[in-house]
């Protein structure tokens, strides 16, 4: 499972929020001083190499404040799905509470042509159908019922899965409830969520570094050591 993702201008790190003072020490080891910025939501760092970090808050006036709140263990609902896959639960303080986890048997893609290839198509279609359908009646049953006791709800998978969930109406509280990251993740399986539900408690930072000057601005800065 990947913790750094592209984004425009840079990249996004997932960090314990009990690692993020040491974080930014070790940014500013790498990329010069910085001038730390707090507002209602939202914590910038901007190094004197021209670096920036941002990373978005649950309050707090002060570096110390905001991760005393972002520290606070949150009931997470987790939604991990791949085509043919999934595994979804609930999560407090990084661990699972509720869970269930399934698999249906989709075919691999052909590269045959011919009215073989289509049916094998419309066979495909039709196992990704119920496979997708499976995922939503789960979701349905475990998310939808607490969603009243989660904070937030974090996913993980694959797009085009997760949009088919998404146009399903009895999941649309799941999904206004969820977070803008989706974690990187295999075929999610047990193991697989209970590191979802570590994930789930990091805060995601997002570096733009693409312009710093400093000698050691294309480094990845992923919070694993200086």
């Amino acid at each position: 499972m990947s913790r750094v993702r592209p984004v425009p201008g840079g990249r996004a790190v997932e960090v314990e929020p009990e690692r993020i003072e040491g974080w930014i020490a070790r940014f500013a080891d790498r990329h010069g001083a910085v001038d730390v910025q707090v507002s209602e939501t939202e914590v910038e760092i901007t190094a004197n190499d021209g670096a920036t970090a941002t990373f978005t808050t649950r309050g707090g006036t002060s570096v110390t404040e905001v991760i005393e709140k972002l520290t606070e263990p949150r009931r997470i609902g987790l939604l991990l799905v791949r085509l043919g896959g999934h595994s979804i639960g609930v999560a407090f303080g990084g661990r699972v509470e509720v869970s269930t986890t399934d698999r249906k048997q989709v075919h691999g893609r052909i590269r045959a042509g011919g009215w073989s290839q289509q049916r094998f198509a419309r066979r495909r279609e039709g196992q990704a159908r119920v496979a997708l359908q499976a995922a939503a009646d789960d979701v349905a049953r475990v998310l939808v019922p607490r969603l009243s006791q989660l904070d937030g709800v974090v996913l993980g998978g694959d797009w085009q899965a997760l949009d088919v969930l998404r146009n399903d109406r009895r999941l649309s509280g799941v999904f206004s409830k969820a977070e803008a990251r989706v974690l990187d993740v295999p075929e999610p399986r047990r193991a697989v969520l209970d590191e979802a539900a570590q994930r789930a408690r990091c805060v995601e930072i997002v570096i733009q570094d693409t312009r710093a000057t400093g000698r050691e601005s294309g480094r990845m800065d992923t919070g694993e050591g200086a």
